[in-house]
């Protein structure tokens, strides 16, 4: 059994419980999740931390180019068990990336390993650079005289 007082850790259970967490969340009011994103070569990459949540609870929905990604976090445990520490948040986490019309939203990626949520999006082939020939004629070609 663990046993442990911290005053100001019980200050912050109570206050917790009689006013909502700013960490836990409700599908009408979900908390934020902790996100890195960036660019791979062809892909844009966003991964999220959703450490002990199961793969069926994660949702990812695309509408207008907005990607949703919503996780629940629930108790390990069930039926009648009594709580002697509980730290880790619980609840709803959410998180919406407003993505530009450069990237493919009909090829993303999702892989859940060790409690990371990897989205890989490829940029769109309209977006990624290119070079543009420019021609000539030869009647164009002009000499100047000095």
């Amino acid at each position: 059994m663990l046993m442990r007082t911290d005053p100001f850790r019980e200050l912050d259970r109570l206050a917790q419980q009689m006013f909502g967490a700013a960490s836990q969340g409700t599908w009408s009011k979900p908390a934020a999740m902790p996100m890195d994103a960036y660019r791979d070569g062809d892909e844009f990459v966003a991964c999220f931390d959703l450490p002990g949540v199961a793969p069926d609870a994660i949702e990812l929905d695309i509408e207008r180019n907005v990607l949703t990604v919503k996780a629940e976090r629930r108790p390990a445990t069930g039926g009648d068990v009594q709580m002697q520490v509980t730290e880790r948040p619980l609840g709803v986490f959410s998180r919406q990336l407003f993505l530009g019309d450069a990237l493919d939203t009909e090829r993303i990626r999702a892989d859940y390993t060790a409690g990371v949520l990897t989205l890989r999006i490829p940029i769109a082939e309209k977006a990624k650079p290119r070079r543009i020939e420019v021609t000539g004629t030869e009647t164009d070609r002009r000499e100047i005289q000095a």
